[in-house]
C-alpha cells in the first residue's frame, strides 16, 4: 500500500555509511593501529581547553579577539549558511507549491477594454514515490553537517596558528635580545681592543677584526628586527588588525605544560573536525547517488486549479459556474534522454568515490600529524636536556678564556670564536623550546582536541 502525506512517502530511504563503516569502504588497503606507534603521551581521553594550558592571558585574548573578527571566519560562517539555504531549498521540495494568477485581456476592437479578467489558484505536488526529493534533502542535511565541521576546524586552524605565530613572534624578540647582547659584547671588544693596541700588546689587525665583529653584530640586529616585526604583523592579521607591527611579544617564552593524553587513531577519526566533515562529504555523495537513481523512475505529480472567471462585455455560458476547479494527476516515466539519466548515475558514482578517496588521504594525514607531532616532541625534550648542558659549558669556558684575554693569554680570535660558540648554543636552545610548543600545539590540533575551555557542569545545592 503506498501512504501519502505532506512530507512525501514511499520506498524508505537508504542509510548512508557511517563511521566505522566510512573508514572501512575508505581505507580498503590500510588499517589503523589500536595504538600510536610513537611513545610520549599518557592514556587518557583527548584533551579540550589546551589554549589554557600555556597560561598566557595576552594569547587568549588575541584568540578571542581573532574569533570575533577574522574575515576567514567571516567566509567561513558564510558557507555555513549558503549550505542551510540551500538545504531550505531541498526540503521545499517535498511540500506542494501554491500560485496564484490574475488575468485580463486587453481588450478586442475600438471600445472594448477589460473584456475578459479572472483569479486562478494553483497547487500542485511531486509524490516522493522513490525517494528522489528526500535523497536531495538529505544530501544537503549532509552538506550543513559538513560545513558546520569545516567551520569548527577553521576556528580551531585559527586558534592553533595564532598561537604559533605568538611563539615564533616571542623567539624573534628574544633572538632580538641575543643580538643586542652580541653589539655590547662587541663594543666592549673594540675598547679593550684599541686600549691594547695603544698600549703595544695587540696588533692593528686585532683592532679591524674586533671592529668588522661588531659591524657583523649590528647587521644580524637588523635581520632581527624584520624577522620580529613581520611575525608581529602576522599574529595581528590572523587577529582580524591593520598590520602595523606595534604589538609587542612576551618577554620570555611560556614554560612548555605537561604531557597530554592522545587517545588512540579511532578516537581522532571521530573527533577531528575536519574528518567529521570529510566523512559528512560521502554521505552527502551518497546521497546524491541515490537520487540520480531515483531520478531514472516514473514520477508522479499531482495538481489542482481553483479559479474565477467574470467579463463585463463577453456574454459567458449559462453553464459556467464561479469558481471553477479540477484536479489532475500525471505519471511521467523516462523511456529515452541519449543516456543523460544513466550517465548522471556514473557521475554521482564518482563523486562517491572522490569524497571517499577525499576521507581516506584526511585520515591518513591525520595520523600521521599526531605520529610526528609525539615524536618531535620526544626528539626535541631530549635534545633540550643536552643543549642546556651544551649553553652552560659555553658560558662558562666564554667567562673563562674573557679573562685570559684581558690579562693577554689568549688572542682576541680565540674570544671571538667561542663567543659565537655561546650564541649560536644560545640560539639553538631557544628555538628548540619555540619549536616544543609548536609542536605541542600541532598536537592538540592534530588530535581535534578544541582551544576552548569546556564549560563547568554546575551541582545544585
Amino acid at each position: 500500500m503506498l501512504l501519502v502525506g505532506w512530507g512525501g512517502s514511499g520506498c524508505p530511504t537508504r542509510a548512508p555509511p557511517r563511521g566505522p563503516e566510512v573508514v572501512q569502504q575508505a581505507l580498503v588497503h590500510t588499517s589503523l593501529a589500536p595504538a600510536w606507534v610513537s611513545p610520549g603521551a599518557p592514556v587518557g581521553g583527548i584533551q579540550d581547553g589546551w589554549l589554557a594550558t600555556f597560561q598566557d592571558a595576552e594569547l587568549q585574548s588575541l584568540v578571542s579577539e581573532a574569533m570575533r573578527h577574522s574575515p576567514d571566519l567571516r567566509s567561513a560562517a558564510a558557507r555555513v549558511d549558503q549550505a542551510a539555504a540551500q538545504l531550505g531549498v531541498a526540503r521545499a521540495g517535498l511540500l506542494p507549491t501554491l500560485d496564484i494568477e490574475g488575468k485580463g485581456s486587453l481588450g478586442i476592437g475600438q471600445g472594448f477594454e477589460g473584456v475578459l479578467r479572472g483569479i486562478d489558484f494553483s497547487a500542485g505536488w511531486e509524490v516522493d514515490l522513490w525517494g528522489k526529493i528526500r535523497y536531495r534533502r538529505n544530501a544537503a542535511s549532509e552538506s550543513v553537517a559538513a560545513a558546520e565541521a569545516e567551520f569548527e576546524f577553521a576556528r580551531q586552524s585559527l586558534a592553533a596558528t595564532l598561537a604559533k605565530g605568538w611563539l615564533l613572534a616571542t623567539e624573534a624578540h628574544l633572538l632580538q635580545c641575543i643580538a643586542v647582547e652580541r653589539i655590547q659584547m662587541g663594543e666592549e671588544l673594540v675598547r679593550l681592543t684599541t686600549t691594547r693596541v695603544q698600549v703595544g700588546a695587540a696588533s692593528e689587525n686585532e683592532l679591524s677584526l674586533a671592529q668588522a665583529s661588531l659591524d657583523s653584530y649590528r647587521d644580524i640586529l637588523k635581520q632581527t628586527e624584520l624577522a620580529r616585526v613581520q611575525a608581529v604583523r602576522a599574529v595581528e592579521l590572523l587577529a582580524g588588525r591593520y598590520p602595523s607591527g606595534a604589538l609587542a611579544p612576551r618577554a620570555s617564552l611560556v614554560e612548555l605544560p605537561g604531557p597530554v593524553p592522545a587517545g588512540i587513531p579511532a578516537s581522532v577519526l571521530e573527533r577531528r573536525p575536519d574528518l567529521i566533515a570529510a566523512e559528512r562529504r560521502v554521505a552527502a555523495a551518497f546521497n546524491r547517488v541515490e537520487e540520480a537513481k531515483a531520478a531514472r523512475l516514473p514520477a508522479l505529480r499531482l495538481t489542482g486549479a481553483v479559479g474565477y472567471v467574470d467579463s463585463d462585455v463577453v456574454v459567458l455560458k449559462d453553464t459556467l459556474t464561479n469558481p471553477t476547479a479540477g484536479i489532475a494527476a500525471g505519471l511521467l516515466a523516462p523511456i529515452f534522454h541519449g543516456g543523460a539519466l544513466a550517465a548522471q548515475v556514473r557521475v554521482r558514482t564518482a563523486e562517491q568515490e572522490e569524497a571517499l578517496g577525499a576521507y581516506a588521504a584526511a585520515a591518513l594525514r591525520a595520523t600521521n600529524e599526531v605520529e610526528d607531532a609525539l615524536t618531535s616532541a620526544r626528539v626535541l625534550g631530549e635534545r633540550r636536556e643536552l643543549l642546556e648542558k651544551v649553553v652552560a659549558g659555553q658560558a662558562r669556558s666564554l667567562e673563562l678564556l674573557s679573562v685570559d684575554y684581558r690579562v693577554g693569554k689568549v688572542d682576541l680570535r680565540t674570544v671571538l670564536q667561542q663567543t659565537l660558540l655561546a650564541d649560536s648554543a644560545r640560539i639553538l636552545l631557544l628555538r628548540v623550546r619555540s619549536e616544543q610548543l609548536i609542536q605541542r600545539i600541532n598536537l592538540h590540533l592534530a588530535l581535534g582536541g578544541s582551544f576552548a575551555v569546556p564549560a563547568q557542569t554546575q551541582s545544585d545545592d
